[in-house]
């Protein structure tokens, strides 16, 4: 008999209707002959929910411990309805906290990493015919404080669960089919993808689909879980998260992302001399705020330009910031741009091929998009563009690399 954990995100679980229809959906897999795993994310809408009234008691300056607290409870929730939906129709089911079941995570409040999970109660629940509910997004550290994982973490916590249990696949259970080659809000063209490496989907999360956190990828590509992203609402075999293998098809290119939330700051003018990078970035690395793309120009007269991305949530804090940087490293001007957009194309099978970097850059021209920034690795491709050309380049780029669907 297999083995399958499943994960219920917030909109699958986003009322009692909703509840009882993943309930059926989990006896369908009962009845088919596998062993279920469940885990869920809060009901639509409630982290946000408890996140903002965190952040107003606490004037903007919440206790991470306590907010901790907090946004776990959303799942409590859950657990608990989707465990009496699954009893109200004569499945066995039992509902557990992360510290029930033994989730252990690091201290690190709102980013927690999970260390290693307990499997002694869960395999004595299969053994059983008792299906678990477990609780996503959340753990306990070494002296029992509640932990979470950061937004998207109950990827992550089914991700985690498979590969403690030696599960046959992780079914990541939204309220889309699958992962497409574009998003399909942008691109109507868009095609589903059947099959997609880790790698790729790696990148095609870390870049701006939104289907898997990337977290989640990363774990089941070190090791080894078969990822399935399927709709609940749907019958469908969904997309396929695996590893590369000699008789997969590699297209060229296999998926186009795209990210709005994304600014540029330039500090201009500053001394090309060693360790202006780190002048430059370290006091941003320690407000916590992360960078993306970073491109450093040094001109004749030995000054150098050095212009960096961050989320654009991000942008204002970081302008602030540098200023005081600025003076310290005598920097001729701090500017920024917060309507910029980032547009990628990702495919293992850019490996074998050479050109696909001038080939891109060739239709975004004939479109007259200017590029402003560009990033590179083995398999993907990234570009800065003004944000009100992003559509344009996404849709443009999917029928330049054969991705419309036929």
């Amino acid at each position: 008999m297999s083995l399958i954990v499943q994960k219920y995100g917030g909109t699958s679980v986003g009322d009692v209707e909703r509840i009882q229809g993943v309930a059926r959906r989990i006896l369908g897999y009962r009845k088919a002959g596998h062993d279920v795993a469940v885990v869920v994310s809060a009901m639509s809408g409630e982290t946000n929910r408890l996140v903002s009234m965190g952040e107003t008691i606490s004037d903007g300056q919440a206790d991470p411990r306590e907010m901790d607290v907090l946004t776990a409870s959303g799942e409590q929730v859950t657990i608990a309805l989707l465990s009496l939906a699954l009893k109200a129709q004569g499945q066995r089911a039992k509902s557990y906290l992360a510290d029930q079941i033994g989730i252990h995570t690091d201290s690190a409040h709102g980013r927690a990493r999970i260390r290693h999970i307990d499997t002694d109660k869960l395999r004595s629940d299969l053994e059983m015919g008792t299906v678990p509910v477990v609780a996503g997004f959340q753990g306990v550290n070494d002296i029992g404080e509640i932990t979470t994982l950061g937004r998207g973490g109950s990827d992550t916590s089914a991700v985690a669960l498979a590969a403690a249990l030696n599960a046959d696949e992780c079914e990541i259970c939204t309220d889309v089919d699958g992962v497409y080659t574009a998003d399909p809000r942008v691109v109507e063209a868009a095609r589903r993808l059947s099959v997609v490496t880790f790698e790729e989907m790696l990148e095609l999360a870390s870049l701006g689909s939104k289907v898997l956190h990337p977290r989640s990828v990363e774990y089941a590509g070190r090791y080894g879980v078969p990822l399935r992203v399927v709709s609940t609402f749907e019958e469908g075999e969904g997309t396929l998260i695996t590893i590369e293998s000699e008789d997969m098809e590699q297209p060229l290119v296999s998926g186009i992302a795209h990210a709005r939330d994304e600014a540029k700051i330039t500090v201009s003018g500053v001394p090309d001399i060693p360790g202006i990078a780190s002048k430059i970035l370290g006091p941003v690395g320690r407000a916590n705020v992360e960078v993306d793309m970073i491109v450093q120009n040094t001109g004749a007269d030995g000054l150098t330009d050095f212009t960096f991305t961050v989320t654009r949530g991000d942008y204002d804090r970081t302008i602030r910031l540098l200023r005081d940087v600025a003076t310290e490293i005598s920097a001729r001007e701090i500017s920024g741009d917060n309507e910029i957009a980032k547009v990628s194309i990702v495919g293992v099978g850019m490996r074998s091929h050479a050109g696909v970097a001038t080939r891109m850059f060739d239709c975004l021209a004939s479109e007259n998009i200017n590029i402003q920034m560009i990033s590179t690795s083995e398999i993907k491709i990234s570009v800065v563009v003004a944000e009100k050309y992003l559509e344009l380049a996404v849709r443009a780029l999917h029928s330049e690399f054969d991705l419309d669907e036929e």
